[in-house]
């Protein structure tokens, strides 16, 4: 067959942050990238220039072979909520209205145009609203017949929560709440004035949350936001300076809580922990009353989740543990970059009308691995041709050899198959490590990641061992859900009384302290050897050996890098930090055989940095 007797559909989410290209091939997926890992700018939000050619060049295809394009919002409609929202509070806000005009003026206003001229296209390209993308991207990939969709994110055009029901190929939204009143928006403030960056820096506060007591939730839900008993809420704007201003609190907000936002990287303080925790029960409440709510009114058993609020894993956890769902599927890709996706999927399901078929089991992601790989013969020649010393093993071996240098408290960067589409770095992109150790976690975050000590790690751990570690009652194969350590694994006689703040960390919990949160949780990834069989083989290699089916995993980045994405990205990663071992493959590269570590000096990593 020639590519003329298929119907490929592009999905594109570009211009706010992490641009992203998907490509369908007859519906099912066969690629997906961000475009953050080839420009290496973090939340990359030009056009995915660079993820579209992967796409193409994957499909084997050019430009010329798609029948359709689906943008994943409608610019107009955005606008429309823009300049509305300035008139409203105006004059407030001029100086955020200057800033933000000439931009729609010269290019979003004219996006049709933009984007064919970017892809040098000339056929049909289609829009669905922000949500429709989110709500697409959730339920159409997902293993159910039939499900309840949920999308909260910031804001879309003018939406910020969703909610309705998909059966089949169809997908009908029958709720929404609007703009200003977001829980994304909610929670990004808080985001904001505890020192973190908005739209990547909200993951840091929820691991924040665990080391505060909630003494604030009360303040919040009094002062800041009224929750009704479904779940849907109001948000005081006098709190607010999003919609018309250049940052995201008020000077009110700032009263209320004492202090200006705090300095980035300065000190975290008791304040910071306790906001965290705090903002972090509210957000819990919303989204479990919202879910109850839809389960109440759909009589839905399946529950679908997108849009970047979806990537709070311990709140999903909570969908679980508190709410009558009996499952629940979370898009891997929440955020924007999964908007390409799923304004791909719509347009194949809902314009084009064509069936889906779900087995209830199996999901149609492909366990998020849809980026670029690399074959044997191209790792022989990029380390040939860089002089890289490395050891060659065979595809029997090299398990036993990475669970060995595991077991020896290595920390390895590890680079196989395809490459994973969203945050989550899944076993194709990861930094891994002994979960057994007590130091491993500082160890990682200051001198490998280069950042916060508070910040935790997941764990890996085979799929079919899951239930002896974490109680979780279903698997959790994107790291997207937040489960709490078994008693039977968990140090009871650790002393956290008395132990206050990030000091709590230096405790040792339980069996697997590295990967323990101080409030005996872990954002679990299961690894099941169908989804990812490599990854699979390196755990079980390392179980056999020491008896333990958990290993340390995190994503093979520093502070300010997307994760890496090339042959090259990965090595130099590695010689910019401590790693002591490099997979490639079924090729290992060792740190102290490395002849050129000068290098890449400490001054190399403050340029990254900055």
């Amino acid at each position: 067959m020639t590519s003329s007797d298929h119907i490929f559909i592009l999905g594109i989410s570009a211009y706010y942050h992490d641009s992203a290209a998907c490509l369908l091939k007859d519906g099912k997926i066969i690629a997906a990238a961000q475009e953050e890992r080839f420009t290496r700018k973090k939340h990359d939000a030009s056009f995915p220039g660079h993820a579209v050619d992967f796409c193409l060049k994957t499909a084997g295809i050019t430009i010329n072979d798609v029948a359709y394009v689906g943008f994943y919002e409608k610019p107009f409609l955005k606008l429309e909520r823009l300049l509305l929202t300035y008139l409203n509070y105006a004059p407030f806000g001029l100086s955020s209205f200057l800033k933000a005009m000439p931009v729609w003026l010269k290019e979003k206003i004219f996006l049709k145009d933009l984007l064919l001229n970017e892809l040098n296209y000339k056929g049909k390209i289609l829009f669905p609203e922000h949500h429709e993308s989110h709500a697409a991207a959730a339920f159409f990939p997902s293993p159910f017949q039939r499900a309840a969709v949920l999308t909260m994110d910031g804001v879309g055009e003018w939406t910020t929560t969703s909610f309705g029901v998909g059966l089949g190929n169809t997908l009908t939204l029958d709720k929404e709440l609007r703009f200003p009143h977001s829980l994304g928006l909610l929670y990004s403030a808080f985001t904001y004035y505890c020192g973190f960056r908005v739209n990547s820096g909200e993951y840091k506060l929820m691991g924040l949350a665990p080391y505060g007591t909630p003494k604030y939730a009360d303040i919040i839900r009094r002062e800041i936001v009224d929750i009704k008993p479904d779940g849907s809420f109001r948000l005081n704007m006098a709190y607010f300076n999003y919609c018309a201003g250049l940052t995201m609190t008020s000077s009110k907000f700032h009263r209320l809580f004492g202090r200006a936002p705090r300095i980035p990287e300065t000190p975290i303080t008791e304040l910071d922990m306790d906001l965290a925790c705090s903002v972090q029960h509210v957000t819990e409440e919303i989204i479990v009353k919202t879910a109850n709510f839809i389960h109440e009114v759909t009589g839905e058993t399946n529950l679908c989740l997108a849009g970047g609020v979806a990537l709070n894993c311990v709140a999903n956890g909570k969908i679980l543990q508190q709410t009558s769902f009996k499952n629940i599927w979370i898009q891997p890709a929440a955020g924007d970059a999964g908007g390409a996706l799923g304004a791909a999927l719509f347009v194949w399901h809902r314009y084009l009308d064509n069936p889906r078929c779900a087995d209830e089991v199996h999901d149609l992601q492909a366990g998020s691995c849809l980026g670029p790989e690399y074959a044997d013969n191209e790792v022989v020649s990029f380390l040939g041709s860089n002089k890289i010393p490395h050891y060659e093993y065979s595809t029997d071996t090299v398990f036993s050899a990475i669970a060995d240098l595991i077991d020896q408290g290595k920390v390895i960067g590890l680079v196989q198959g395809r490459m994973e589409f969203g945050p989550r770095a899944l076993g194709t992109r990861s930094i891994i490590g002994d979960a057994r150790s007590t130091t491993m976690q500082q160890q990682m975050n200051l001198r490998i990641k280069f950042r916060e000590s508070f910040r935790p790690f997941a764990p890996s751990v085979l799929a079919e061992k899951a239930r002896d570690y974490f109680d979780l009652s279903t698997e959790s194969p994107y790291m997207l859900l937040v489960a709490p350590v078994t008693s039977s694994q968990i140090d009871h006689g650790s002393q956290l009384s008395g132990v206050a703040g990030i000091d709590r960390l230096n405790v040792k919990r339980s069996s697997i302290p590295a990967v323990t949160h101080v409030d005996y949780s872990a954002r679990v990834q299961t690894v099941d050897e169908e989804n990812s069989p490599f990854y699979y083989k390196i755990i079980r290699a390392f179980f056999n050996k020491t008896g333990c089916p958990v290993i340390i995993n995190t994503s093979f980045n520093i502070r300010g890098e997307p994760i890496v994405c090339t042959l090259d990205d990965a090595y130099r990663c590695f010689m910019c930090t401590d790693m002591d071992a490099l997979i490639l493959n079924r090729f290992i590269v060792l740190k102290v055989d490395q002849p050129r570590k000068d290098d890449y000096t400490k001054e190399k990593i403050s340029q990254i940095l900055d």
